[in-house]
């Protein structure tokens, strides 16, 4: 059960760091003053998928990235760039690393904790 929690927390992860990682190769770096005065067409490719990074005096400032994609179609582009490989199997469930006596749940004790 142990070695099962692990994989999951590695698998949780891998993803998040290969998700940044595809951000930022589809990124393009952009100054404020370009930026502005070339708004609708940054404003286009953050409509076809890609993240814009604004900068000012070179340092970076803010981002403009598209709306959340589906989870299917982000992982079918991680795999197309040669970034992941999945079988698109979805993780068994886990069962529970904790177990109280009674009735009641961790998940309960802790929203009762946290009131």
């Amino acid at each position: 059960m142990l070695l099962a929690l692990c994989v999951h927390i590695v698998y949780n992860i891998v993803a998040r760091v290969i998700l940044q990682e595809a951000a930022t190769m589809s990124e393009v770096r952009v100054g404020v003053r370009e930026l502005r005065s070339r708004l609708s067409q940054y404003l286009r490719q953050v409509k076809e998928g890609r993240a814009i990074l604004v900068t000012e005096h070179g340092q970076p400032i803010g981002r403009i990235v598209p709306v959340g994609q589906p989870l299917e179609d982000r992982l079918g582009a991680m795999i197309q760039a040669g970034l992941i490989l999945w079988s698109g199997n979805k993780l068994e469930p886990m069962p529970p690393v904790a177990r109280v006596p009674g009735k009641r749940s961790v998940a309960d004790l802790l929203v009762e904790d946290r009131e």
